[in-house]
């Protein structure tokens, strides 16, 4: 991993082209949205050329951890947090594969919403610009069809990704104002037109995500704080036990001890016991 806080990084905005259609805004916000890896992680590869060797130069070179959307000037972008491998690292280094290409199911496991299934490097844009998906989209037979892990996929335009992988410094996310401001801010747009429609329908979407992540991120560290207290209640019970324990071994001494509290009787000479006459 590059770091113990991944960056994340813009590798499509709204209005991109692709070999079949446009990357429209809600499709962004949809990969945004239902990326998980645990469900299906997308790998990062060279040219959407995906090898069988481990030791091949078209291997694995990362992996995308999650998804998120921010809109800036008036358009959508889809940032990805990227796991990169040394070789990876090494590549951008030496501003070697700056460009990336995501590819995206439109209609992935039958749920009718677009998913992020792998994203590419490059070092040759034209490779996978505007020019060659246009025509790549109009051809008989899609020259990039092989590349893809299913036929009705979608390459997107490549565009150059600042791939800084500095360790960003951590920072602690706390629930308050600026969530709640920021929650307000996308429900605030009002428009009658379609367009707004749209775009209200857009802003619902981003508004639930930024709720499941900071919900995700409360139950996260909730659970940690759970774990500390029942940590210390379980050393609280054990020395509760061990001094009941203590105790019972001390009271059983005491009662097995003989009392020798009483004054035994005085004898006489003979060895009769005296009594006294009071």
């Amino acid at each position: 991993m590059a770091g113990k806080n991944p960056k994340f990084f813009r590798i499509a905005t709204e209005g991109a082209t692709s070999d079949g259609r446009v990357i429209d805004r809600e499709m962004l916000v949809q990969m945004a949205v239902s990326y998980d890896p645990s469900t299906y992680g997308a790998r990062i590869n060279l040219e959407h050329i995906r090898g069988i060797v481990p030791d091949g130069p078209f291997k694995a070179y990362g992996d995308v951890l999650a998804l998120k959307t921010e809109e800036e000037g008036g358009k959508m972008r889809l940032y990805a947090q990227l796991d990169p491998t040394a070789e990876l690292i090494a590549f951008n280094k030496a501003r070697q594969k700056v460009f990336c290409s995501m590819e995206v199911q439109p209609d992935f496991a039958d749920t009718g919403e677009a998913y992020l299934v792998g994203l590419a490097v490059t070092d040759n844009p034209a490779s996978l610009g505007c020019e060659m998906l246009q025509f790549s989209a109009k051809a008989k037979a899609n020259p990039l069809a092989d590349r893809k892990q299913d036929p009705s996929n979608l390459f997107s335009e490549a565009v150059e990704v600042d791939l800084d992988f500095a360790d960003e410094p951590t920072t602690t996310t706390v629930p308050g104002a600026g969530f709640a401001a920021s929650i307000k801010k996308l429900f605030a747009r009002q428009d009658k037109s379609e367009a707004g429609n749209d775009a209200r329908h857009a802003d619902t979407q981003e508004a639930v995500q930024a709720i499941a992540k900071e919900v995700q991120s409360m139950g996260e560290t909730f659970t940690k704080a759970m774990d500390g207290v029942t940590k210390r209640l379980d050393a609280l019970q054990a020395d509760q036990t061990k001094g009941k324990e203590d105790f019972s071994t001390l009271k059983s001494a005491l009662e097995r001890k003989e009392d020798f509290s009483r004054r035994p009787p005085a004898t006489g000479g003979d060895g009769k016991v005296i009594e006294t006459d009071c």
